[in-house]
């Protein structure tokens, strides 16, 4: 199991810090004392089996979990970039920009690919269309996706292919400028060529942006990540350079898991 961190251990470059957190869905408990700290501009990948709670701890993250009726934390904390994101005070729309999500399944808005990407900076109120035109640029560009829509803005996102429909709300999220961006199996509904983009996508946006990834694919945890935490029934098993946790693991539990041997 991983050591908590004392508050002397914490570097400056941590983006989150999440300290001896308990979670329950109505009764039902499914984190137990987790804690870990995400560092700034790395990707973290989660790996472990189906309902270990890997979906779960990152959806703390930006809070997004207190949308499904008792679901809560029960006890520890969350900090990004030092701000515990508990506080009676937090604005929860500033929150959920700071620390934006990509989900599973693509889900673009049914709206042109344009209003698409600059859904949510006309939410923070921004309506300056030479704005707009540059954070849509900037946006597509920084996704890898302007090249290929540029001439075709104000038509359908749909008309876009899945792997372009996974950018496009990429480009959605980061347009806003986010610290954080949470990914949640981002290539699972992808064919294997998208997937393929999606992944240099990764290796580009760290330079701007904190990634954490859930995913079930080992090779993509490889391929993609700088750290990876290992999770299994709720609980953090292991957690350390990907490097060392799929070549060296430490923990038994977790050789077995990234050998294939159960999971």
């Amino acid at each position: 199991m991983v050591t908590p961190p004392t508050e002397t251990s914490i570097a400056m470059d941590t983006a989150v810090q999440i300290q001896n957190v308990n979670f329950a869905y109505g009764s039902k408990q499914v984190l137990h004392d987790v804690t870990l700290d995400i560092p700034a501009n790395q990707v973290t990948a989660f790996i472990g089996p189906s309902g270990c709670g890997k979906s779960t701890l990152i959806r703390c993250i930006n809070r997004i979990n207190d949308r499904i009726l008792n679901a809560r934390v029960t006890s520890g904390s969350i900090r990004v970039h030092g701000i515990d994101i508990h506080r009676e005070d937090i604005n929860m729309n500033e929150l959920r920009r700071r620390v934006g999500m990509v989900f599973q399944k693509y889900n673009p808005f049914a709206k042109s690919i344009y209003d698409n990407v600059v859904y949510g900076l006309r939410i923070a109120g921004v309506t300056k269309r030479a704005e707009l035109d540059e954070a849509a640029e900037k946006a597509l560009t920084n996704a890898a996706l302007w090249n290929e829509v540029k001439d075709r803005l104000n038509t359908s996102a749909f008309g876009l292919s899945g792997g372009q429909q996974q950018r496009l709300c990429i480009a959605r999220v980061i347009a806003t400028e986010p610290d954080i961006v949470l990914m949640d199996e981002p290539c699972a509904a992808l064919d294997p060529l998208a997937t393929l983009k999606i992944e240099e996508l990764i290796h580009e946006l760290k330079k701007k942006f904190t990634i954490v990834i859930v995913t079930h694919n080992m090779s993509q945890a490889t391929r993609c990540s700088d750290r990876t935490a290992y999770m299994y029934l709720g609980k953090l098993i292991e957690y350390g350079d990907t490097m060392q946790i799929f070549e060296n693991p430490r923990d038994p539990h977790t050789e077995a898991y990234i050998s294939g041997k159960f999971g």
